[in-house]
């Protein structure tokens, strides 16, 4: 049984069924065209609750950016592969060894660092080389990655498993069927040039679900690491709904601390405001001003869409203007809000934000 928190005063309602939904209609999706999921856990800090709802659905396959996610999980009993879903850093190389089945890597001294730790346990960690593609995050350049391998198959206790490459997060860059087969190009390359055997080519993310659905040859790609469509429902180059799963699985829920009616914009002499703004405010005349019980600190706020005909006017560190319109708000009404990725992300990640789970199945 899943404990649950009482309602606190700001929380996060998380429906599992509707996870477990999407998780298994997603994994049929990709399926149907021999492509496997990464689940990506790091939007829900490695949620053991999340991860074991993967599992059951099929996802066997567990990518998290937090060596500290990774930890929990493996702790909680999840029965996964875990990968290391960015390039290791140096100073934590004994961690990964010890808990990431697989991790992502683009600088050859990491990949060494991880070699001489994985000797010291006596094991072989394997690694996903990610390559620039144009989004401009991580990745080595397609030129240099045969003498990169070259170098790489040189050394003991680390082993390549696979090919990967980032799209739409840092430059937007879209993964195009032109990228899609520039990418198992250089896959066949270097299973060719090196006789290696590639577990994982892998393509990007929730932002291939375009590329998919008009894809009549997949290439060699076949993984994706997938967050925000499972968490959300939605592809993310125009944040369209995907057909047949839920929009709604998390509901962010905080409570009214103040109602009152008063001006619009302010009263005197102006400057900058708590992070360094210069506010701007539209004369709308004698409101309903609705203090919520959370700020900046807590959420995302620009990613919070209001449930009810209200309108979120800006936030401090921990306090949430609304113009409530014709909404009667008083004090103790709970008023609901529907994160985006970024939101999710930040109420997930809060100390402050109780999660409540629901549609709990004993």
């Amino acid at each position: 049984m899943i404990g649950t928190a009482a309602p606190a005063t700001s929380r996060v309602e998380i429906n599992l069924e509707k996870i477990a939904h999407n998780a298994e209609k997603l994994v049929q999706f990709y399926g149907s065209k021999g492509i496997e999921i990464m689940a990506v856990t790091k939007t829900v800090c490695g949620d053991p609750n999340i991860a074991k709802i993967f599992v059951n659905k099929g996802i066997h396959i567990l990518a998290d950016s937090k060596i500290e996610n990774i930890k929990k999980m493996r702790d909680a009993g999840v029965n996964a592969q875990f990968v290391l879903l960015r390039s290791p850093a140096l100073s934590e190389l004994d961690a990964v060894v010890r808990n990431a089945d697989i991790s992502m890597n683009t600088e050859l001294a990491v990949i060494k660092g991880l070699s001489t730790t994985a000797e010291k346990y006596n094991t072989v960690h394997e690694i996903i080389l990610m390559v620039e593609m144009g989004d401009l995050r991580e990745g080595i350049m397609p030129a240099d990655l045969e003498g990169f391998v070259q170098e790489i198959l040189k050394l003991s206790g680390v082993k390549i498993v696979g090919i990967g490459a980032n799209f739409a997060c840092f430059g937007g860059v879209k993964p195009s069927e032109r990228k899609m087969a520039d990418l198992s190009k250089l896959a066949g390359l270097i299973e060719l040039k090196f006789s290696l055997s590639l577990s994982y080519v892998s393509g990007g993310n929730s932002a291939n679900y375009n590329w998919f659905t008009a894809a009549e040859n997949i290439g060699k790609i076949n993984n994706l690491r997938l967050g925000e469509s499972i968490y959300l429902g939605r592809e993310t180059l125009d944040r369209k709904a995907i057909p047949g799963l839920f929009t709604d699985a998390f509901t962010f829920v905080s409570e009214v601390i103040e109602s009152k009616i008063k001006s619009s914009v302010p009263d005197g002499e102006t400057g900058q405001d708590a992070f360094g703004n210069q506010p701007q405010f539209r004369d709308r005349g004698m409101i309903r001003r609705v203090i919520v019980a959370f700020g900046s600190q807590d959420v995302l706020v620009t990613g919070l869409t209001p449930e009810l005909d209200i309108e979120i006017l800006g936030s401090s560190s921990d306090h949430t203007i609304i113009d409530a319109k014709d909404v009667d708000l008083q004090v103790g009404d709970q008023v609901k809000f529907s994160p985006n990725y970024g939101a999710l992300l930040a109420v997930m990640s809060s100390g402050y934000i109780t999660k409540k789970y629901t549609n709990v199945k004993e």
